[in-house]
């Protein structure tokens, strides 16, 4: 009897559906992993393989070590033991959320460990990263934010150690490309150690080309930007726009992006911060693509990645014991996606 033909799931209930069924999501998995249809070893490159249909994975006929494979070596599912079917919902979910989905809420929808869903997370917001090098131009506004805890809010003990301000909460520095005949506006952020001069200016410089407009606020360590760029500057303390002049733009991704940190995740530790500031931009840069849209870009995200819970959480070796504070900063928080340099 042949089977019938399923449209591809355009909302969470269809798709909930349709990777139900363990074929639909091999064949969607394989044809993410392997886009011109040809099954190949990931480790010799082989096309001379075999499917073991009873086990769904694939043996490489070339001799070498680790012959059988799955579909989810080479991707940040690989060394999961969770069943496609809960990763696909996994991706769906956190893809199309707009204020972001919590471990809690995941471990609850899709039946794991609560400790399960925030690793399956921090994979997905791996797969989200965008490791596009296009440099910005035309109009283009850049702000910075921090990120961190009310001291209000804080325990008498860690209180006592942060001042009001700044201090104590992580610096985030943003730039928005303005909408275009070509495309909508999109962001790229990261997080900075400070925000002086040197920073904001080498980022700017790395990400924007020389020449376009600028749009900042009056912060004294965007002074000097109109040696390569029109520079325009806002005074918030007088208005927020004047025309086109304005950082609003920017403004309205860190409302979103805090109101999901806030309202959803609660807490956030300032070495994670990186990852869930790829997540918000991936939403926001995809906004105008469909849920089924941005799912599939999220999942063609997965290849050639991969994060290991014992970096996630800081430990290393076979002994899993933490490493000393410095070296588990440098590594973990500032070299870890960040290339930070030691100066």
């Amino acid at each position: 009897m042949k089977k019938k033909n399923v449209k591809f799931p355009e909302t969470l209930h269809e798709a909930i559906k349709y990777f139900a069924d363990d074929d639909h999501a091999l064949d969607f998995m394989k044809s993410i992993r392997w886009p011109d249809g040809v099954v190949k070893c990931p480790r010799c490159g082989s096309a001379n393989v075999s499917f073991l249909s009873t086990r769904k994975i694939w043996k490489c006929k070339s001799a070498h070590e680790k012959q059988q494979f799955s579909v989810k070596v080479g991707t940040v599912l690989e060394d999961s033991p969770i069943d496609l079917d809960k990763w696909l919902c996994g991706f769906w979910l956190i893809a199309n959320a707009k204020n972001g989905i919590s471990s809690y809420e995941l471990h609850r929808s899709i039946g794991v460990t609560q400790k399960t869903a925030w690793f399956m997370l921090h994979r997905i917001r791996l797969a989200m990263q965008d490791g596009s090098t296009e440099q910005f131009s035309g109009r283009v506004e850049a702000d910075e934010t921090f990120i961190g805890g009310r001291a209000r809010n804080m325990h008498a003990d860690k209180k006592a150690h942060v001042k009001a301000g700044a201090v104590g909460k992580v610096a985030v520095m943003g730039l928005l490309e303005r909408n275009s005949p070509e495309r909508h506006s999109r962001v790229k952020v990261r997080v900075l150690r400070n925000v002086r001069r040197h920073g904001l200016h080498r980022e700017i410089k790395e990400k924007v080309v020389k020449g376009s407009e600028i749009y900042t606020d009056a912060f004294l360590s965007y002074s000097g930007l109109e040696k390569e760029y029109i520079h325009n500057v806002i005074d918030h303390a007088e208005c927020y726009a004047k025309g086109h002049v304005h950082t609003n733009g920017l403004e309205n991704f860190w409302s979103l992006l805090k109101r999901g940190i806030k309202g959803t995740y609660v807490s956030v530790e300032p070495f994670h911060l990186f990852r869930y500031l790829d997540e918000q931009s991936f939403r926001f840069n995809e906004r105008k693509d469909n849920d089924a849209g941005r799912f599939i870009k999220v999942v063609g995200g997965i290849l050639g990645k991969g994060l290991r819970y014992a970096k996630l959480i800081g430990k290393t070796g076979d002994d899993g014991l933490p490493k000393k504070a410095v070296s588990w900063l440098s590594e973990t928080w500032l070299l870890n996606h960040l290339g930070f340099e030691t100066d």
